[in-house]
């Protein structure tokens, strides 16, 4: 398959906030053309644009998967879900033999083992050492897989052939967050699996120091005669226009998706949906860090969306000198600079003939942008364009 990828950058604003920690409590920063700026991880906006999927029905459910140790359990419960006759003590044991013919290894926590002893409770579930990254249709098929065996669970997965089949079913019928964000596991590498969408750190087109509130709490229930706080403490936050990058590779998604979940669809189609929830989920997400003491409910002020054959480009180095403001803003300096850059990139490095584009923007400070590529009205909008043209693009021989 030819190569596809889609490269998304948008340009945010966030008012006072802290979206994203460091082990102190304090904002993420990076030094970038030599000054300090905000950042926030690519973890925490690639966490975000997962629940984005779930919390706002992008996809079946049966196209996403669970991160997480508890897999035995989790698989026990769809075990338990096919034959309630199994009983839980049971479902455990099928689910954690399973697991480990898989390729994964288990284990009971020591912590939970000792607190359960302690208070005279019963063993806990066995756990994955690490996170576990799993769809719907592999937990489903591995509880089949489960029950098939339950008569002699051990005897069942002495059997190669029932092993072998229980990896390819850990490998294969990826759900929409796995093919898109990849799944890695040190000890089972045979059923890793390549991401198909890289995300950078957002950083903020201008320098930027944290700066720290102190804030008090007072007691309710105090009388005149009692002065002062009754909790007394500091935050540390900042504000920043944001750029934000994704490179979407379309055929490693591809790729990965492999069979959809919807019989008798076009091969195309697994592949549009998954793109455009990505497009969506990308543009509207949002890192939830303090959102309560901040309120930073904001939506990018631009996106601009290339579709190209060519390897990623990233327009970050239009602001490795970082933007100044004057007492305007940053914004319209921000996009400037980003139209600029975007044009004088694409002249050199880029296929202007192959790499259709599509803008969303708000407001007049934004207007330099408009000759980037086509101009789409809303969000909705934006995320059909690109769909469609990935599903024509996907459609086209070799």
């Amino acid at each position: 398959m030819t190569r596809i990828f889609l490269d998304l950058h948008a340009l945010q604003t966030v008012p006072p906030s802290n979206l994203n920690r460091d082990d102190t409590g304090a904002p993420k920063t990076a030094v970038y053309g030599g000054v300090p700026r905000a950042r926030v991880s690519s973890q925490a906006w690639k966490r975000a644009i997962r629940t984005y999927f779930r919390d706002e029905h992008l996809l079946d459910p049966g196209e996403l998967g669970v991160r997480t140790k508890k897999v035995v359990e989790l698989l026990a419960d769809r075990i338990e879900g096919l034959d309630d006759a199994v009983g839980r003590e049971r479902a455990l044991l099928l689910a954690d033999e399973t697991v480990k013919a898989a390729g994964l290894k288990t284990e009971i926590p020591k912590r939970k083992a000792d607190q359960a002893k302690k208070d005279g409770e019963a063993e806990p579930a066995p756990e994955s050492k690490y996170l576990v990254f799993l769809s719907s249709r592999q937990l489903d098929g591995l509880a089949r897989l489960a029950l098939d065996g339950a008569d002699d669970i051990t005897a069942h997965f002495k059997n190669k052939d029932n092993k072998a089949r229980a990896k390819e079913i850990a490998d294969t019928r990826h759900s929409v967050d796995i093919a898109l964000f990849g799944r890695m596991v040190a000890d089972a590498a045979d059923i890793n699996v390549d991401a198909g969408v890289q995300v950078a750190h957002a950083l903020s087109v201008h320098r930027v120091d944290n700066e720290a509130d102190y804030y008090t709490a007072v007691d309710d229930e105090n009388t005149d005669e009692e002065t002062g706080a009754g909790m007394i403490g500091t935050i540390e936050f900042n504000s920043a226009t944001l750029y934000r990058y994704a490179a979407l590779g379309v055929h490693q998604l591809a790729e990965n998706l492999g069979q959809g979940l919807r019989k008798d669809e076009p091969r195309t189609e697994p592949v549009r949906r998954a793109v455009e929830a990505f497009v969506h989920s990308f543009i509207a997400s949002l890192p939830t860090g303090k959102i309560n003491t901040f309120g930073h409910h904001t939506q990018p002020d631009a996106v601009v969306v290339k579709l190209r054959t060519s390897r990623p480009l990233s327009y970050v180095a239009a602001f490795e000198d970082p933007v100044r403001s004057d007492g305007g803003g940053h914004l319209r300096d921000a996009c400037d600079r980003l139209a600029a850059y975007a044009q004088d990139a694409e002249r050199a490095y880029g296929a202007a003939d192959t790499t259709p584009a599509w803008i969303l923007r708000i407001g007049p400070g934004t207007q330099k942008l408009a000759a980037l590529g086509t101009e789409t009205d809303t969000l909705a909008e934006l995320v059909q364009a690109v769909g469609q043209a990935v599903a024509e693009r996907l459609e086209k021989p070799a």
